[in-house]
């Protein structure tokens, strides 16, 4: 082989093996940044992950909400009808947020069991459920009424 050749040939592998690197590296950012969505029943199953943030999502169950006068802190319980999963946030919450109302939240469980919220997403208008809570809802087999936003009997 001359010598022209070789190095064309050691500049393709360089190459291949950059490009393989660069995707490789990509992929596994990418892969670290996704947050899956899981509902109350999946968490209380043990399916959510205990070491990564995940996506949560239910309704505020009513009286459950408790403000600490002395700081953001606030604590409720979610609920898709089927199970609880106790919420912590340090933050505002938004306008929209009330006791049985939907909302997804992101964060991780502690080794409490208790979901630490970094974020709280609540719905923007009278009609509007999050997808994933409204999935979550029908596949606990619970009726909505999504005029008000409520979880029917």
């Amino acid at each position: 082989m001359n010598p022209k050749r070789k190095k064309l040939l050691f500049t393709v592998i360089f190459i291949v093996a950059g490009v393989g690197i660069a995707t490789g590296l990509a992929l596994m950012a990418f892969q670290e940044n996704l947050l899956y969505f899981y509902s109350p029943t999946q968490i209380k199953d043990g399916e959510a992950p205990g070491n990564r943030n995940f996506r949560i999502g239910g309704l505020v169950v009513n009286g459950s909400v408790v403000r600490n006068p002395e700081n953001l802190q606030v604590s409720f319980t979610l609920t898709d009808t089927m199970n609880n999963v106790d919420v912590s946030y340090d933050g505002i919450l938004p306008d929209l947020f009330r006791e049985g109302q939907g909302i997804v939240a992101n964060g991780a469980i502690n080794s409490d069991g208790v979901f630490i919220a970094n974020e709280v997403l609540a719905k923007h208008d009278e009609n509007y459920m999050p997808a994933e809570v409204a999935d979550a809802l029908e596949r606990a087999g619970v009726e909505h009424n999504y005029k008000n936003n409520q979880a029917l009997p």
